[in-house]
């Protein structure tokens, strides 16, 4: 079963496409099935993996979202062995509108995913710059979320609301929603501000804090426009292998989550243990339930 993350800050500029498509490239050098779903109407993620607009006139997520085609039928193969992307169209800008008087508007997304998440080991949404519907669709859908945070002083400002909403959705809407942590991107070090941002947001969050943290590099903003990812255009570049780490990081979070997931599974595969399984679910759901909306 995949793991769901959703890439969300409604600050823009903070590196978001950049972390979903590189850290997806990154997940399939350790052999990992990886899904890239483009929920950001300008589309870079899509033209980010060489996925040419006129490609994705018919078939792509906003298709999905109203309901005219199968998550299946939107999915592209990309350059990347094993990573698939469901790209973005420009119509999407009015997707947020079109969905308000949907009937389970804010799950649209979370039942298209659910139907291709036996295929993938990750799937993760790159969001747009907002926390309109758009986002409470992908926190909605998601298992976790993570947090790209550049290392300057302005992009602090906003991580708190974000905090905000997905405590709010956390208990209305997605009760399993748990942060999966804090990418610091960025990163310069020559810049004693930067230096300055790590150390803050290490104190305040502690190890919800990724220790990989993503340099500013040329060849991290070169890579896009030759439609591809950075394994592909550098694969040693500092950027790169910073990647890299963050994908290993995040397989080592995932694993023993996952573990419980497919405990979770086998134990509802056993109707001779229909009892058993009922007081499992309770000890392992109890907890997070009753988390406060601050521990997202």
């Amino acid at each position: 079963m995949a793991r769901v993350i959703c890439i969300a800050n409604q600050k823009g500029g903070v590196g978001k496409t950049t972390t979903t498509v590189n850290l997806a490239a990154s997940l399939t050098t350790l052999s990992k099935r990886v899904l890239i779903i483009d929920l950001d109407p300008q589309g870079n993620a899509s033209s980010g993996l060489g996925i040419k607009r006129h490609e994705n006139h018919e078939n792509n997520i906003y298709q999905v979202l109203i309901g005219e085609k199968t998550i299946q039928e939107a999915t592209q193969n990309t350059q990347v062995e094993g990573l698939k992307i469901v790209p973005a169209n420009p119509d999407l800008v009015g997707a947020e509108i079109e969905l308000v008087d949907m009937s389970q508007r804010e799950y649209r997304l979370k039942n298209a995913i659910a139907l291709v998440a036996n295929q993938y080991d990750f799937v993760l949404i790159d969001c747009p710059p907002s926390l309109g519907l758009l986002t409470v669709n992908a926190l909605s859908g998601a298992n976790t979320f993570l947090v790209p945070l550049q290392c300057e002083y302005y992009a602090l400002e906003g991580l708190s609301q974000l905090l905000n909403t997905a405590g709010l959705i956390k208990k209305s809407l997605n009760p399993e929603l748990k942060i999966e942590g804090i990418v610091l991107t960025m990163f310069d070090q020559r810049n004693n501000l930067s230096h300055q941002v790590v150390s803050e947001i290490r104190t305040h969050f502690g190890d919800k804090v990724f220790e990989s943290v993503i340099p500013r590099n040329v060849r991290l903003s070169e890579a896009p426009s030759h439609g591809q990812t950075i394994i592909e255009y550098d694969s040693k570049s500092p950027g790169a292998k910073a990647y890299k780490e963050l994908a290993r990081e995040l397989v080592e979070r995932s694993a023993p989550k996952q573990r419980t997931q497919n405990q979770q599974v086998q134990q509802q595969s056993a109707p001779q243990q229909a009892q058993t399984q009922s007081n499992t679910e309770t000890s392992l759901e109890t907890p997070i339930a009753r988390e406060p909306e601050a521990n997202v």
